[in-house]
């Protein structure tokens, strides 16, 4: 491995959800938990991002279904849902440090975008690959706040 690319194992500590975006959160949370047997872990309003959303446990993995639900019809997932109809909507990658992991990402050519971190679930810090960088795929990497995960 050449020793520019000799810290990508450590960029991404794991997979730390999916993003579904759906049109009704309560419906959605009742399908997976009725459908699938899934826990709701936590629900919340992030006004920011323009959603409601819920965290939906995946086993003992740690991983989770993210659900986010349009606040208003002009939020992003109200945008994707027009576009897309309902579906996954991005991969989210969970990162010790989200600032260093952009900026690796920035040096190596791919766009973020957000010049700095925002706050996404339960306090977490967030930032965006652009979906032209990222093979067609919105990623998003997530530092979770102090005692999450």
């Amino acid at each position: 491995m050449t020793p520019e690319l000799s810290d990508v194992r450590h960029l991404f500590t794991a997979i730390d959800h999916v993003g579904i975006a759906v049109p009704d959160l309560d419906e959605a949370m009742t399908f997976y938990r009725e459908a699938y047997g899934m826990e709701v872990l936590h629900e919340e309003v992030n006004e920011e991002q323009g959603v409601r959303e819920a965290m939906v446990g995946v086993g003992d993995s740690g991983s989770c279904i993210q659900l986010l639900a349009p606040l208003t019809p002009e939020s992003t997932i109200a945008k994707f849902l027009d576009r897309n109809g309902q579906g996954i909507q991005q991969l989210a990658f969970r990162v010790d440090d989200v600032e260093h992991v952009a900026d690796v990402l920035r040096g190596r050519g791919l766009r973020l975008l957000y010049d700095a971190p925002r706050r996404g679930t339960s306090d977490s810090r967030v930032n965006f690959i652009h979906p032209k960088d990222a093979g067609g795929v919105l990623v998003e990497l997530v530092e979770p706040a102090a005692g999450a995960h």
